[in-house]
């Protein structure tokens, strides 16, 4: 009889320590998610003034292009000159985010133009073995 009390008490005991354990790798895991939240936050704040600084920069060189061109054109000849670079930059800068050759379809399906919402929907429902395409509600 004594051996099992032992036993039980080194059972509670292996509970208790599991759930230490369990506790203390909770804890841990907590504060390593807090300490990356703050980085990351920390991160997101310097590329988010970075972006602000740098509209602003861009900025006052649209500016700059515009003043310069006015030197020797109307002031809203410049300034059309320079929203059509603007306009190129932004569309070179846009194609190149972009890939130049969309991934290959899978087999069976259909290539989708680049562009496209959705994919097309197919003309019929593909059929397979052992399945009632009228489906259990056309029965009688």
């Amino acid at each position: 009889m004594e051996h099992s009390d032992h036993l039980d008490h080194l059972e509670h005991l292996d509970k208790h320590l599991v759930e230490e354990l369990a506790q203390v790798a909770r804890e841990t895991v907590r504060d390593e998610l807090r300490e990356q939240t703050r980085r990351q936050r920390r991160t997101a704040m310097l590329y988010a003034a970075s972006g602000a600084v740098a509209l602003y920069a861009g900025g006052a060189l649209a500016l700059a292009l515009i003043l310069g061109l006015a030197a020797g054109l109307p002031g809203w000849a410049a300034a059309l000159i320079t929203a059509a670079i603007l306009g190129v930059i932004a569309y070179l800068l846009r194609g190149a985010a972009h890939p130049k050759h969309p991934h290959a379809a899978a087999v069976g399906e259909a290539a989708v133009p680049p562009g496209t919402p959705y994919p097309p929907m197919p003309s019929e429902a593909p059929l397979r073995p052992g399945i009632d395409p009228e489906g259990p509600h056309h029965r009688a």
